[in-house]
């Protein structure tokens, strides 16, 4: 699973001025008339299912104060569930070790692409086609899992009831009105102008991405959901080149739900000033050696360390998944965290100290309401993340089945919430922190300032271990010198022992914005945390990336 800072999706406001949603009766008469046709069939499935995400989407990107890319695209992808058993047994059923890769690459399900223009016969020609080729594809997959079928002690369902639902959201306003390209070629343009002004950056680059999304999902059992997205995203990437000739990297990014919300030129080029001379000095920076001692992780940088080696080990399926370390698996009820800390992830929260979130949905990608779900409490593991696939003493869903269009989705996290209540202010946890690197005889400690992302491992046949990107990373001495800066850092770890080590956390939580990627595809999230103070991490270096020598000079005007 990897965490990357990407785009963000939420609802908006505008004036609905297209015309009434042809597709919903299509994929609505295309369904009925499935069903009514594998009724006939000796083993018909018990359930169907079509999601499909129509999405306006526009893309500018400038390097250097010149248009590198300006296009817009529209795409409508259909993802059919068609399942066969019934709700205690079916294709899904977890099977032999061995055969699990194979499954599971079944089980990804497929990107069928509609047309775009509602015409009811070629897309009720796809979707008749696409729903026949999940249908031979379960049933297979149901007869080798029957024939394997062993007695269990304790059966556990494969898929879950639900009540229905039913919520149609009116259609957005036309997309053209909304996104201008025009207008932000320009602005792009003048946002990487700064970038020629320094002799030692390789990469000056900004990118827009902003989208208008809306959603369907129907199903045999009567549910009917067709909820919007959007999102706009500006993401400000600088590089130069290190007097060791390797690249050093910062990266920006500004979140809005629409494009005319992102900041203005005057903000944003103030911080792309910031962002160049933190570079300068970076490229400079001692490259750090190998470390294990205390550290402080800033808010977002704690935010992502809690997403990669907490919140993976909390999606439901995984405890299912026979290949999975499932790390929590026995651990209800029991202490996994500080008792001062509570974690709890919130699909129902669009914002939060008016910032957007992205891990903001109403119904999930199997048309279940998300819900609020307070995983630990004071400390205690009480629950887990559920899909529509059941574990033992865990049999519905909480509204977090999510995939990428095209993926069948599993159980996956949205906006994560670290809730502390007993706040160590800043100044103290770099106290606590100066105290550890005297008992531990440690010259330093850290502090991690920022971080681009990571990923992490859950698997049995590979170590459960977790890999965090850090950027701005500084040496916090213990005799009082002036904290340094240094590059090369990365910060990695095993999750039990991690755990372990979290002392303290102070009372201002940040937000930090991401895609994360899993079984079901790349997915948007949230990960909101306080600064932590850890009483023991490990560093590695961070794979160099080199630069040959310039034989020529930079071409200047």
């Amino acid at each position: 699973m990897r965490f990357l800072p990407v785009l963000i999706f939420c609802p908006i406001a505008g004036v609905f001025s297209q015309p009434a949603d042809k597709l919903l009766p299509i994929l609505e008469t295309e369904l009925k008339r499935e069903v009514a046709g594998f009724s006939k069939v000796t083993q018909p499935p018990y359930f169907i299912s079509y999601g499909v995400s129509d999405e306006h989407s526009g893309t500018v990107v400038a390097s250097f104060g010149s248009l590198l890319r300006s296009d817009t695209a529209r795409v409508r992808m259909l993802t059919a569930d068609v399942r066969v058993g019934d709700y205690n047994f079916d294709h899904s059923h977890p099977g032999e070790e061995k055969d699990e890769m194979r499954f599971m690459a079944m089980n990804r399900g497929s990107r069928t692409r509609l047309p775009v223009d509602d015409h009811a016969d070629a897309i009720r020609q796809l979707i008749w086609k696409q729903t026949q080729e999940s249908y031979v594809q379960s049933l297979d997959a149901y007869k080798e899992k029957k024939s394997q079928r062993k007695e269990e002690p304790h059966p556990v369902a494969d898929f879950s009831h639900e009540p229905s639902s039913e919520s149609i959201e009116p259609p957005l306003e036309r997309f053209n009105k909304w996104f201008d390209p025009a207008y932000w070629r320009g602005r792009m343009e003048k946002i990487t102008e700064p970038f020629n002004a320094s002799a030692h950056a390789v990469e000056g680059e900004a990118s827009l991405q902003v989208g208008m999304e809306r959603r369907y999902f129907v199903s045999s059992e009567g549910t009917r959901i067709v909820q919007n997205r959007t999102y706009s995203y500006l993401s400000i990437r600088g590089a130069m080149r290190s007097e060791g000739s390797d690249i050093v990297r910062l990266h920006l990014s500004y979140f809005a739900f629409n494009p005319a919300a992102l900041p203005a030129d005057e903000v944003i080029l103030a911080d792309v000033q910031k962002m160049i001379g933190k570079l300068e000095k970076l490229r400079i920076a001692p490259i750090a050696e190998p470390y294990t001692g205390p550290a402080i992780l800033h808010a977002r940088a704690a935010g992502v360390f809690f997403h990669e080696i907490f919140g993976h080990r909390v999606e439901g399926h995984r405890l299912k998944d026979r290949m999975d370390g499932q790390t929590f698996k026995d651990k209800v009820k029991q202490q996994v965290l500080p008792t001062s800390l509570s974690v709890v992830f919130d699909p129902t929260l669009s914002q939060f100290h008016g910032q957007a979130l992205n891990g903001y949905y109403r119904y999930d990608d199997e048309g279940v309401k998300g819900e609020k779900v307070r995983v630990v409490n004071k400390g205690v593991l009480e629950n887990f993340l559920m899909s529509r696939t059941p574990i033992e003493n865990f049999t519905n869903s909480n509204g977090h089945g999510r995939g990428e269009n095209g993926a069948n989705p599993v159980s996956r996290q949205s906006n994560l919430i670290v809730e502390n209540e007993r706040i160590v202010p800043m100044a103290e946890l770099r106290k606590l922190l100066i105290a550890e690197c005297k008992k531990q005889n440690k010259p330093y400690g850290y502090f991690f300032m920022d971080v681009v992302g990571g990923f992490t491992t859950t698997q049995r046949f590979m170590p459960n271990a977790f890999n965090i990107f850090p950027t701005e990373v500084y040496r916090i001495y213990a005799d009082g010198r002036p904290d340094e800066l240094v590059r090369g850092v990365d910060l990695i770890g095993t999750p039990l022992a991690m755990f372990a080590e979290i002392d303290a956390a102070d009372g201002t939580p940040e937000v930090f914005t991401g895609f994360c990627g899993a079984e079901s595809g790349d997915v948007p999230v949230t990960a909101i945390s306080p600064s932590l103070f850890v009483k023991r991490i490990e560093t590695q270096k961070k794979p160099a990336e080199q630069v040959n020598e310039m034989l020529l000079s930079r071409p200047r005007n």
